[in-house]
């Protein structure tokens, strides 16, 4: 395998089993069932075949993969009654962040996280999924309602990054996200981040602090993204593979350095090509951990917490 290759030419045929199975669960073939574990095993043999030679951008590219499931897929899966709440309050609502609560698996759990939106006219509508500061304002508006009630809190992650444009910068975007960094952390309810897609920065930070964080297995954190390094760095678009490979921004380069705590396995292909595996992966994790959560304190939680971001990251020293 080119490592220039994108991962979009070499997807190629896992898409195209993915396809063929698309249309036998469609049909009324009595051999439907056989069929479809057949290409399921030759996704299977494909992905171990190329999975090896992933580069980070790679991961990237699979992590902004438009047909990735979001916030909302996640939400219609693991949720019933889902009830979206808007506004915070002081200047509007922000359609690039979703809040509200569902139940989820007999209790109420709050579920806050970035929407991308699919079409074009969905993408602006959602911003990209970049929010200003009304979106993280929301959140924690969101947040500190399920704190009242005594609901656990699960932040969804998929952002390039909290809004640049200027009217987000008047309005106080530096100042909404640090003021979510410092009162997220004193919440007294169990609190679990997700990074489902794209970890950007501030961004993904705003509502990113909590008891565990999780990645799925080919997202990515990062504090900028490869191609803004690249520009500011190497002032050199060319740059972005190798900005993306100094960026350390991977599942597991990101849990070798004790940022995270845990990365949960996406199926072959990746999440876009078995979407309903990828939410059960993503339910057993999050079941497991709410669970483990609630049986701790509020009091013993916090001091948890505290100590798990003061002992964030590794370095040297020469």
């Amino acid at each position: 395998m080119k490592e220039k290759r994108d991962f979009y030419q070499i997807e190629k045929n896992i898409v195209a089993f993915k396809e063929k199975m698309d249309k036998f669960q469609s049909s009324e073939k009595a051999d439907k069932k056989e069929k479809i574990a057949q290409l399921e095993k030759q996704i299977e043999i494909e992905w171990a075949k190329i999975s090896p030679h992933f580069t980070p951008m790679h991961i990237v590219q699979i992590a902004r993969h438009p047909k990735r499931p979001y916030t909302l897929d996640y939400i219609e899966y693991l949720t019933e009654d889902f009830m979206e709440i808007h506004g915070d309050r002081r200047a509007g609502d922000d359609p690039a962040i979703v809040a509200g609560f569902g139940f989820y698996r007999g209790s109420t759990v709050c579920f806050i996280g970035h929407q991308k939106g699919r079409t074009t006219k969905e993408r602006i509508d959602r911003n990209f999924g970049q929010a200003n500061p009304e979106g993280y304002r929301k959140a924690l508006r969101i947040m500190k309602l399920a704190e009242k009630f005594g609901h656990p809190v699960v932040t969804l992650i998929d952002t390039p990054g909290a809004y640049p444009g200027i009217k987000a910068e008047e309005q106080g975007q530096a100042e909404a996200i640090a003021y979510n960094l410092r009162e997220i952390s004193k919440l007294k309810i169990p609190v679990v981040n997700v990074v489902i897609g794209e970890g950007g920065s501030g961004g993904a930070l705003a509502v990113g602090v909590g008891d565990a964080i999780f990645m799925l297995e080919y997202s990515f954190y990062s504090v900028i993204s490869p191609e803004g390094c690249a520009a500011i760095l190497w002032k050199d678009q060319k740059a972005v593979t190798k900005a993306a490979e100094n960026l350390k921004i991977g599942a597991q380069d990101l849990l070798d350095m004790r940022i995270i705590d845990k990365i949960i396995a996406e199926p072959p292909g990746g999440a876009h090509i078995n979407r309903e595996q990828t939410f059960k992966n993503v339910d057993k994790v999050l079941n497991l951990t709410l669970k483990k959560l609630q049986q701790i304190s509020p009091e013993e939680r916090l001091k948890m917490r505290y100590k798990k971001f003061r002992e964030i990251g590794v370095f040297t020293e020469k």
